[in-house]
């Protein structure tokens, strides 16, 4: 039995503590925002913030959490800096399919957490982790800069 906080509320798992987060998040707690892509921590589909930090949920152990907060898409979406990361996204077209976004828009809010006016160099440095196979990146560093620019004030 693992307690942490899920997006704000506490919850409690009853996997194994070596069960992978990624596969807690998605098939106790139903996060479907949490994508499995590789499951060896190249992608960045499955990334959470942990603890304040970016991390590939399919790398880390449940049991080494306790205690910790976590926060997926599906929380983080709830915030007031997330809507301006997506008006950014949007304004510049910055999604294509999809299956990145979650992670790639975790990646931007720890970016922008860290850099309030972070240079080109550091939002790519930032989001080296998240693949993205259909947009590129150059739609996404856009939207990350206009995100910092326009949301003076929130991080």
């Amino acid at each position: 039995m693992v307690k942490f906080m899920l997006n704000g509320q506490e919850v409690v798992s009853q996997a194994q503590a070596n069960a992978r987060l990624l596969d807690v998040l998605r098939q106790e707690f139903r996060i479907t925002g949490v994508k499995c892509g590789c499951k060896e921590g190249e992608c960045g589909a499955c990334s959470v913030i942990l603890d304040g930090q970016l991390v590939n949920s399919c790398l880390v152990a449940l049991g080494s959490i306790k205690g910790s907060t976590v926060t997926t898409i599906e929380g983080y979406r709830e915030t007031e800096r997330f809507a301006a990361l997506d008006k950014a996204y949007a304004s510049v077209s910055a999604v294509q399919c999809g299956f990145c976004i979650p992670g790639m828009i975790l990646a931007s809010e720890c970016i922008l957490v860290k850099k309030p006016n972070p240079t080109e160099a550091e939002i790519r440095a930032g989001i080296s982790g998240n693949l993205c196979r259909c947009t590129g990146y150059n739609a996404i560093v856009q939207a990350i800069s206009i995100a910092a620019e326009e949301g003076k004030g929130l991080w």
